[in-house]
This record gives C-alpha cells, sequence and structure tokens, in this order.
C-alpha cells in the first residue's frame, strides 16, 4: 500500500502548481472587476493566457491522480493531504509573487504539518 502513496505525493504537487500557474497566468491578464466589458475582457484573455492554460491541465491531471489515490485510500485519509498544497503555495507565494508572510500564516502553515503528520500516522 505504500508505493501508492505516490498518487497522493504527485497530486498535492500537481494541485499546488496548477495554482501558482494560474497565479501567474492573471497577473499577467490582469484584476477582475464588476462590470460586464471589463469581466468579459478579462475571460477572453484568460482563455488564451499559456500560463492559465497550462494551469488548468495541470488541475486536471492532478484530479485523474487523486481518482488513483481514491481507489487505494481512504478519502478520510487521502483528501487532508491536499493541505500540503496550500503550504507549498503559500511559500512559493511568498518567494516568487512578492506575497505577505506574517506571524499568523506561519502559524497556521505549522498547524497544518502538525495536522497532516498526525493524519499521516494514523
Amino acid at each position: 500500500m505504500r508505493q501508492y502513496f505516490v498518487f497522493i505525493v504527485i497530486t498535492v504537487c500537481l494541485n499546488a502548481a496548477s495554482q501558482l500557474l494560474m497565479k501567474a497566468g492573471m497577473s499577467r491578464v490582469g484584476e477582475a472587476e464588476f462590470s460586464r466589458s471589463k469581466i468579459l475582457s478579462l475571460a477572453l484573455s484568460a482563455m488564451t493566457d499559456p500560463f492559465i492554460i497550462l494551469g488548468l491541465t495541470t488541475m486536471t491531471i492532478s484530479m485523474g491522480t487523486h481518482l488513483l489515490s481514491l481507489s487505494r485510500f481512504d478519502v478520510s485519509f487521502a483528501f487532508p493531504f491536499l493541505s500540503v498544497a496550500y503550504v507549498i503555495v503559500a511559500i512559493w507565494g511568498f518567494f516568487f509573487f512578492g506575497e505577505s508572510m506574517n506571524a499568523m500564516r506561519i502559524i497556521g502553515i505549522c498547524v497544518i504539518m502538525l495536522g497532516t503528520v498526525i493524519l499521516a500516522k494514523s
């Protein structure tokens, strides 16, 4: 059963990568606004941005590897590991997108990691 844990690891990595790719794409496309013309323009730009397309593709593949995980593990075991993607995204967001990382976020990341370790031991 241990060898199938790779499905969970791949799912987490692909899920984090998809979020980072889509963020990179949206940073290029622009900010959303509540106006019909702006939303339509934004949507059209997003549909053709290579980072967003790759991010959506990566997310789709991660859904496939998650299904492989679910074929081998209980959902109550496999699904919580996706929270590790948040940790990856937060760290990459800090270093590559200049996003803030304050004490509360660091504590939250530590709590997520502790919870995931406890879950993995169960």
